[in-house]
């Protein structure tokens, strides 16, 4: 594996983070700036720490604790999503996401899991 981008996990939270970015800017005015920057941020830092842990892939337990700030950063975006459906359940696209978000992490997870059981360094 060369890059971080040929990783499955990174492909879905970029993917979720447009998807997130997106969605986030139909939210009412006052919570694109409150509720809307947070799960933008959240979601886009999943990517990041993919990203950033790969690139300590020499030292096992970096790329660990890096795809662990990943899933918690996956959790946040989950819990930042159902705190949204509760306050606009009439947009029923964050309710597929939370879908989405939710798979992600379970990725995540199994990848680590992975890592921990066969990656050399």
């Amino acid at each position: 594996m060369g890059s971080y981008k040929e990783l499955e996990i990174y492909d879905l939270a970029f993917k979720l983070a447009i998807e997130v970015h997106t969605l986030s800017l139909e939210l009412p005015s006052f919570e694109k700036y409150e509720q809307g920057s947070q799960i933008r941020r959240s979601s886009k830092s999943i990517k990041d720490q993919i990203a950033e842990g790969y690139g300590r892939k020499k030292y096992k337990a970096d790329f660990i604790k890096f795809l662990t700030y990943a899933q918690a950063s996956c959790d946040e975006c989950s819990c930042q999503i159902e705190m949204i459906i509760q306050l606009y359940p009439e947009n029923e696209k964050w309710a597929e996401l939370y879908k989405e978000f939710d798979l992600l992490g379970k990725k995540i997870n199994r990848f680590i899991q992975y890592v921990e059981q066969n990656w050399k360094t």
